[in-house]
């Protein structure tokens, strides 16, 4: 999928060539469920703790950075740029991310409850305490690849 990427997005691929492998949440349904709201055109944006990259290993991205998503199997669907980042804390979600990130009903209070039970439940599973004051990397994108499914 890359390699079709690179070929097709030469300039693209040379103004920001680093990319990441991975998968929505932490178990196959959320993968497969986050994944077709994607897809849909509904979701355009997405957050994560940053002590979940730190803890992977990985570098937290940056504005242009690619991200090849996977579905549930590992295999590879879309190739996601990012587009704005930010940091803050869990009281800095406002609407308009949470609308951007299509979940649930789109609202405020369902990305409040949802993610508060998501960051729980993934610092609890690496052995650590979720508090509400952790950095989040609040994460908007567009899809590049495939060309049926880019913005």
């Amino acid at each position: 999928m890359w390699e079709a990427y690179r070929a097709a997005r030469p300039e693209t691929v040379l103004a920001g060539g680093e990319y990441t492998v991975e998968h929505f949440g932490d178990n196959a349904r959320l993968a497969d469920e986050l994944l077709d709201i994607v897809l849909s055109g509904r979701k355009r944006a997405t957050a994560e703790l940053v002590t979940d990259f730190v803890a992977r290993g990985d570098l937290v991205p940056r504005i242009g950075s690619h991200w090849i998503a996977c579905d549930s199997s590992g295999a590879p669907r879309i190739i996601m740029r990012t587009t704005e980042l930010r940091l803050g804390p869990f009281i800095s979600g406002d609407a308009a991310f949470a609308a951007d990130e299509g979940e649930d009903d789109g609202s405020l209070e369902s990305w409040q409850r949802e993610h508060r039970r998501y960051w729980t439940r993934v610092a609890a599973a690496r052995g650590a305490e979720w508090s509400e004051e952790d950095e989040i990397v609040f994460e908007r994108f567009r899809v590049v690849w495939p060309p049926e499914h880019a913005d």
